[in-house]
C-alpha cells in the first residue's frame, strides 16, 4: 500500500519498494558520510601524532640523547602511513574515487526514480509516526 506523503514528495505512480530502496541507498550513502568523517579524523589524528613524535624527538635532543632523536626523527616523522601515501593522499583518493561514485550513483538512482526529490521514505516515516494535533508532532513548521 502507498502512503503519498503529506508534503507531496512521493512522485505520483511510485511504489513503495521503490521508495524503499532508494531511501536505503541514501542511508548507505549517509553512512558513508559518516566514514569519511572518520577518515578526516585519521588524517587530522595521524598528523597530529607525528608532529608529537617529532616533539618527542626535539625533546630528546634537548635531554643529550642526540643519535636516539636522530633516529626517531629520520625513522619515523613523516614515514608514510601506507606505502608511497601520507593520509592526506588516502583522503583525496577516497574523495575522487569511492565517495564522488558513490555520491554520483545515489543522485543517479534518486533522480531517476524519485525525480530527484530527497527523504522520500523518511517524510513518509514521519507522517505514519506523528499524532495528529499534538504538540511537537506537527507536519510542517
Amino acid at each position: 500500500m502507498s502512503i503519498p506523503a503529506a508534503d507531496g514528495r512521493r512522485p505520483e505512480g511510485v511504489d513503495d519498494t521503490t521508495v524503499e530502496a532508494v531511501g536505503r541507498l541514501t542511508e548507505a550513502l549517509e553512512t558513508t558520510e559518516r566514514a569519511r568523517g572518520h577518515l578526516f579524523s585519521f588524517h587530522q589524528l595521524t598528523g597530529g601524532a607525528d608532529g608529537q613524535v617529532a616533539d618527542a624527538a626535539r625533546l630528546l635532543r634537548e635531554a643529550g640523547h642526540t643519535e636516539l632523536a636522530e633516529r626517531l626523527e629520520a625513522e619515523l616523522v613523516g614515514h608514510n602511513v601506507v606505502p608511497g601515501r601520507w593520509t592526506f593522499q588516502l583522503v583525496e583518493e577516497y574523495d575522487e574515487g569511492y565517495y564522488q561514485l558513490f555520491r554520483d550513483w545515489e543522485r543517479k538512482v534518486r533522480d531517476e526514480l524519485l525525480g530527484g526529490v530527497r527523504h522520500v521514505f523518511e517524510s513518509e516515516m514521519k507522517q505514519r509516526n506523528t499524532t495528529d494535533g499534538r504538540s511537537g508532532h506537527e507536519m510542517n513548521p
